[in-house]
């Protein structure tokens, strides 16, 4: 475990930073930090998307939530000055960028704000079927109703305009990120080792 902490600690001991330009040129693997991967048991990153809320848990200390102290670490290994972030659960792309290094508060910070400071243009709406148009919308109303103390019934004052993160409705927890070159090439046309897919939760 010390190991893999000093592996991952912040600092810029870790040789250069890989530009877009270079990682393609090198056509370098990329190693995701195990935050991102969900697999560090001392740390399991609780990221809302919804409030841009991030803690960490660990079942060893359950009766408390834990700071993100990680939150300086590199994303990735090597470094790198750009990730591509996709999920199947909205059309969007997230770009998260940092010259110093993406680490894991680029990260979550880019969500954050991706899903939060964008809205959905009516041409997207219009994609959705009307059921899930309909579950959009009471979403967007519910948290209406809470902001101001009240809850969706029908007939209430329900938004015609929705941010990215009412789409997700309540699947708005971080799960993890992963590898997909088939999905990557699906969805963009290309794979790239920087990009990764999104999983999201309702937990």
């Amino acid at each position: 475990m010390a190991d893999s902490v000093g592996k991952w600690a912040p600092g810029g001991s870790y040789g250069p930073v890989l530009s877009q330009t270079d990682l393609y040129l090198l056509d370098t693997e990329l190693e995701l930090n195990p935050i991102l991967k969900n697999q560090n048991d001392a740390f399991q990153l609780v990221f809302n998307i919804s409030n841009g809320q991030v803690l960490g848990y660990n079942h060893e200390s359950r009766d408390r939530d834990l700071p993100f102290g990680p939150k300086d670490e590199p994303a990735t290994l090597p470094r790198v000055t750009e990730l591509i972030i996709i999920t199947d659960a909205s059309p969007w792309c997230t770009i998260v960028k940092n010259p110093s290094g993406v680490t894991l508060n680029d990260f979550c910070n880019s969500v954050w704000k991706e899903y939060t400071e964008n809205m959905v243009t009516e041409k997207e709406f219009e994609s959705l079927k009307p059921r899930e148009q309909e579950l959009v919308r009471r979403y967007a109303a519910n948290v209406a109703g809470q902001n101001w103390g009240g809850y969706y019934t029908p007939g209430a004052n329900i938004p015609n305009r929705f941010k990215r993160v009412d789409w997700l409705r309540d699947k708005v927890y971080f799960e993890k990120l992963s590898k997909n070159n088939n999905y990557a090439k699906a969805r963009l046309g290309f794979s790239a080792p920087n990009i990764f897919v999104m999983s999201l939760s309702n937990y």
